[in-house]
């Protein structure tokens, strides 16, 4: 009977640990940043391994954590602070290498920003065409990159846990793949034609 008491323990202590949310490092770069959060540069060593490390999707438990809203909530007042005053970022950029974006909708009314968990792009499509682009982890530069016009995104949506496929045209195409790209450890600088100094 006590071993059988033990082993119970022992499973149910196991599940628990499995079913975490967030290590406590992650936990801590989330729970005691400020709103405005860190973000991260090639031109820092350690930054610059987090941006070229693939991140993960988010495991069922940290999908229903509470800590994830808060990371959201940051990462949302980080890419819309007038010192960042960019149009997505991704967690990486944040210093999680966790399969999350957030986007402004260019295409829908009010162009709100939206957040995208355990976001993957399906499908690219339409024309290529080649535009500029700048980046918050690649300060003080820009580049002309080619992209597709048209692309078909599959994510999880925050709150409900539903997984959705989309698809998504013109500018607003253009920063899934660039935030997308963040995921998988690839930068704007990688794929674009010329990269040049922004003087403004």
């Amino acid at each position: 009977m006590r071993k059988t008491i033990l082993f119970i323990l022992l499973a149910a202590l196991t599940v628990g640990c499995a079913q975490r949310a967030f290590t406590p490092a992650e936990r801590a770069l989330i729970l005691e940043s400020d709103s405005l959060m860190y973000v991260t540069t090639i031109d820092v060593a350690a930054d610059s391994a987090i941006l070229r490390t693939p991140s993960v999707d988010l495991t069922a438990a940290e999908l229903s954590s509470p800590v994830l809203q808060v990371l959201l909530d940051k990462m949302l007042y980080t890419v819309q602070d007038p010192s960042q005053d960019g149009v997505g970022i991704a967690a990486p950029q944040v210093g999680l290498n966790k399969r999350i974006v957030c986007v402004q909708r260019f295409d829908k009314p009010g162009e709100p920003f939206e957040c995208y968990l355990n976001a993957h792009l399906d499908s690219l499509g339409g024309e290529i065409a080649v535009g500029p682009e700048g980046c918050l982890s690649v300060p003080g530069k820009r580049g002309l990159v080619p992209r597709h016009t048209r692309v078909q995104i599959r994510y999880v949506a925050p709150g409900t846990a539903e997984e959705r496929t989309e698809a998504v045209e013109g500018f607003t195409a253009v920063i899934f793949q660039h935030e997308i790209d963040h995921l998988d450890g690839i930068l704007y600088t990688d794929r674009a034609d010329s990269v040049f100094v922004n003087d403004r």
